[in-house]
């Protein structure tokens, strides 16, 4: 693990460095430590200088030193000259190639970084601490010099030079923001390019007991873990790593290198250098594409859905399954909260018939949802989830177990985009999953179906009671009007409101030319009935016009144009 402590301090720097001189080996100084990596949680340690490089001091704890036998200090000795000899040749070169320089001479005026190992807890590889670039009158915990500390634990071992490369690559990262640029880089993202570094050097071409390796079985422990948040905790390390291995990989090492050298920070500044070099995808695309790789990781599907690292090739992770029913109808709500940044990946499978996934995140942030949706042959085409301002969202399969064997939604929030410093906020979000035998659409003509059919119950049970009440009063039955009688013709004007016996047959007209249907037999000029007139003379606008002897407004008034046309249709 890494810990940057940045020292905020207001104003300039005035006070005068002290100087590291004369430095031989075998000499012996008391550092201050880090208690929170320290495997005892001591604040100081002394250290013992056991080997110099024309760019590093090599000091080791002293008690840890003493109790090493004298074969082990031998080859202890042996690794900390190769290593030396690496940082010279490769690890210096290379990094300060593609991200610039660390602060030189720095504080001490002294262009060696000095390196201390030490007892550290098992999870912590190394760390590095800003606040040793300070005087201590600034701050008193500073060693005053340009300086890293590493893990005693990997003395010897091959992975060491990759925890040097690491902590090595904050030094850079503090020269190019904080003192070049006055600005403090986001974690997460310093934490990205220092990641990056024992990729960038080649030491984890060999996979086995790699940085890489370590990395990946993080992230798969971990995978939902924020991208932005940063805890320290080993999760942080995998989502990073992995993101920061697609991200180069497809836009390449420049975008690490024009970011670091921008005086923004964080997202806004990968943006810049992704425009910079000429890309047309931002970070969040950037991001939504690697959710989807972390997935499938197939080339096949997409050049943007893989990793161009050979190490990765079989890199997938396992998302939450929801298994449905195989038969009946079925009705599943999942919910769950996530946090910006965070990638969340939700497998449907099973269930029969047509499948409807409604999507519901909080309001207040903006979410994105790609999805695929698998078939039998294993292909599976990404899609966008259209999403209202209210963050909601359908899809709709039919025949899903039939044709399909799986959707997979991967929603994720991408609304900040700075201001990383603490714990983030989670928002809620749901998935409801419903299963049915027939289409939304062919439910509702069904119901529609049901209800006319109601309503013709309900009417013949009125003209039934209607029939009884009748015979109780001593009425004799209304026999329906169907007909127009023999020679009749629509002489009077007829509007809203009246009655008179000429609606009647104005009812019957209506009903043939189908502007109407239900109307009751009687001569009551109704609602309906003014509709179905205006219905008519749009049908027959230019005859009535014609007739009338001026353009008419369709305004449902029977007047001599409509009864014109209405005249010609009795049979």
């Amino acid at each position: 693990m890494v810990k940057v402590k940045t020292i905020l301090i207001a104003g300039i720097l005035l006070a005068t460095p002290f100087f590291v001189a004369g430095q031989t080996i075998g000499q012996e100084v008391v550092f201050n430590i880090d208690s929170s990596y320290d495997l005892y949680g001591r604040q100081e340690v002394e250290a013992q200088l056991i080997r110099t490089a024309p760019n590093l001091y090599f000091y080791v704890e002293k008690l840890w030193w003493e109790t090493r036998s004298s074969q082990e200090q031998n080859d202890i000795r042996i690794a900390i000259f190769e290593l030396g000899e690496e940082f010279k040749n490769k690890i210096y070169p290379v990094l300060t190639t593609n991200f610039g320089s660390e602060p030189k001479p720095g504080i001490d005026k002294d262009e060696r970084i000095t390196v201390l190992i030490h007892p550290m807890i098992s999870d912590a590889g190394g760390y590095f601490n800003s606040g040793d670039g300070y005087p201590k009158i600034q701050n008193p915990k500073s060693n005053e010099r340009e300086m890293v500390y590493l893990n005693a634990q990997y003395a010897g071992e091959d992975i060491l030079k990759s925890l040097l490369a690491h902590e090595f690559s904050h030094l850079i990262i503090l020269n190019q923001k904080d003192i070049l640029r006055n600005v403090s880089e986001e974690i997460w993202l310093a934490e990205a390019r220092a990641d990056y570094a024992p990729t960038l050097l080649g030491y984890d071409s060999e996979f086995k007991g790699s940085n890489l390796e370590r990395r990946v079985k993080e992230f798969l422990r971990s995978s939902n873990n924020p991208l932005t948040e940063w805890k320290n905790e080993s999760a942080d390390y995998g989502v990073i790593n992995l993101f920061t291995q697609y991200l180069v990989g497809h836009y390449g090492i420049n975008i690490l290198a024009d970011s670091l050298k921008s005086s923004k920070v964080g997202i806004p500044s990968i943006n810049e250098a992704l425009a910079k070099n000429g890309f047309k995808e931002d970070f969040s695309k950037i991001f939504t594409d690697w959710l989807i790789t972390v997935l499938v990781n197939d080339c096949n599907l997409s050049e943007k859905y893989c990793y161009k690292n050979p190490n990765l090739k079989n890199l997938r992770i396992s998302p939450q399954i929801n298994f449905l029913p195989l038969t009946g109808e079925t009705i599943l709500t999942v919910y769950n909260t996530t946090k910006n940044w965070a990638g969340n990946w939700q497998k449907i499978v099973g269930g029969k018939g047509v499948l409807t996934l409604e999507f519901d995140g909080a309001d207040e942030v903006n979410f994105k949802v790609p999805y695929l949706i698998c078939d039998y042959q294993n292909q599976c085409p990404v899609n966008s989830l259209i999403l209202d301002e209210k963050q909601t969202g359908k899809i709709t399969l039919t025949d899903f177990n039939k044709k399909y064997t799986s959707l997979i939604i991967i929603p994720s929030i991408q609304s900040k985009t700075l201001g990383f410093d603490g714990t983030e906020i989670s928002y809620p979000f749901s998935v409801k999953i419903t299963t049915s035998e027939k289409t939304e659409e062919e439910n509702e003509a069904e119901l529609k179906e049901q209800l006319l059919a109601q309503i013709d119950f309900l009417q013949k049970e009125i003209a039934r009671v209607q029939a009884q009440i009748n015979e109780i009063l001593g009425k004799k039955p209304v026999t329906p009007i169907t007909e127009i009688p023999a020679g009749f013709k629509f002489e009077k004007n007829l509007s809203a409101g009246i009655t008179d016996s000429d609606v009647v047959y104005l009812k019957i007209i209506l009903a043939a030319e189908g502007c109407v249907s239900n109307l009751a037999n009687t001569d009551l000029f109704g609602q309906k009935t003014l509709a179905g007139v205006k219905c008519f003379q749009t049908k027959y606008q230019d005859e009535i016009s014609a007739a009338a002897g001026y353009p008419i407004q369709v305004s449902g008034f029977v007047g001599k144009g409509t009864r014109t046309k209405l005249n010609q249709l009795i049979k």
